[in-house]
């Protein structure tokens, strides 16, 4: 009898597709993963390739995105039920609105948007180019920037600008705690402190690396010589980040919690997490799951579709942030 993972493979090889899997996916997704990373990177990678179809292991506005770059391709995705709470608090109707409540100004949208709200954007951007891509701009043009308001906050501050920002933000990063991390550093006192740039402006304040999921990993092969680090991200990525860095030690922050809760500064279980701790995980993204991939492989459903005139208006903001960064 097959396991799940023969099936998978079995599958993938008659229906010629390629399975992608967001960092913070379940271990034994990303082992089944033809490709792990960041959203926009998965989405661009997929779009390389000749592959007809895809199998997207995130949330859906990952899924849309990968349908936005490669739309002649089937994109499948395991679970639509796996939403986003950063994608969801900004609604396309609510957008309209407030661009029409700000005339003249142009909207700035972090990739974690669906492709509706992406088709009323001038110009997208990740946690990784964000900065670069603001940098880019005219000093004096008037922004509106969204949905993740701490992202924006901290763009602000870098840039010296004074966007607009849309107060949204992931349930996952809004969890993170200077609290937290500061009882962990005291049991790590040499430990490099790394955060996720869609954490709080405090989080991000007391740490030493501040980035996107992905800067934080060649962050940690970049260093062979730091030993520990505490990672405010979602728990998913420690996976990959043991698996490249196995002579590195990586503790997740739990959500935000008094000292003394969770565990913290207990004794410590394999990989380093507290051995009572409740690490911060997306429960959208552990919707996908092996037998889902074995199940849309089999029915070729779901299939992600975009209403063509808001496929042709979403993709030109992320065009256009690919040309300024």
């Amino acid at each position: 009898m097959e396991t799940k993972k023969e099936q998978i493979n079995r599958l993938r090889e008659e229906r010629h597709a390629l399975i992608l899997a967001h960092y913070y996916t379940r271990p034994e997704i990303q082992e089944v993963a033809d490709f792990i990373g960041d959203s926009l990177a998965l989405a661009r990678k997929a779009a390389e390739t000749d592959a007809p179809v895809l199998v997207m292991c995130g949330v859906h506005f990952m899924a849309e995105t990968c349908k936005l770059l490669s739309p002649d391709k089937i994109v499948l995705e395991p679970d639509p039920a796996a939403g986003c709470s950063l994608a969801d608090s900004c609604s396309a109707q609510d957008l309209a609105a407030y661009k029409k409540e700000h005339p003249g100004y142009k909207v700035i949208s972090y990739v974690n948007t669906t492709a509706a709200v992406k088709a009323l954007s001038d110009c997208c951007v990740t946690s990784g180019n964000a900065v670069k891509v603001i940098n880019s701009l005219p000093k004096d043009e008037k922004l509106i920037f969204g949905p993740d308001y701490n992202l924006g906050n901290y763009i602000n501050s870098i840039s010296g600008r004074h966007m607009l920002l849309w107060n949204g933000g992931c349930h996952v990063h809004e969890k993170f705690s200077v609290g937290a991390i500061l009882t962990l550093k005291k049991q790590y006192p040499d430990a490099v402190v790394m955060a996720h740039l869609e954490c709080k402006a405090p989080v991000l304040a007391i740490a030493d690396v501040k980035g996107s999921t992905a800067s934080m990993l060649t962050y940690a092969k970049a260093h062979p010589e730091q030993k520990q680090f505490i990672v405010a991200t979602e728990a998913g990525i420690l996976f990959e980040m043991r698996k490249q860095c196995p002579a590195q030690q990586f503790i997740p922050v739990p959500p935000e919690v008094t000292e003394g809760e969770n565990g913290i500064g207990s004794t410590q279980a394999e990989g380093g997490i507290p051995a009572s701790c409740s690490c911060n995980e997306c429960e959208f993204m552990k919707l996908n799951t092996l037998d889902k991939i074995i199940s849309c492989l089999e029915t070729m459903q779901p299939q992600v579709t975009i209403p063509a005139d808001i496929a042709r208006d979403a993709v030109k903001p992320i065009e256009k942030m690919l040309s300024l960064s």
